[in-house]
């Protein structure tokens, strides 16, 4: 299940909640019973695996120069 950031217009608190996908929207703060409304941020990545990094790639041909 997916974890939502919201924040309150209200009371300007933040906080965040696991939610399944077939569950209501949240309409209002749990602190003031404000409204609140999703919060969109950058989700961290994590490459795993060969490939993803210059030490991994393909070695070059004999006749290319080397750096």
């Amino acid at each position: 299940m997916p974890t939502y950031e919201y924040e309150c217009e209200q009371c300007r608190d933040r906080f965040e909640l696991v939610r399944g996908f077939s569950e209501p929207e949240l309409t209002q703060c749990p602190r003031c019973g404000g409204p609140v409304r999703k919060v969109i941020s950058a989700v961290g990545i994590v490459f795993k695996g060969s490939g993803f990094y210059k030490t991994d790639s393909r070695k070059t041909s004999s006749s290319s120069s080397s750096d």
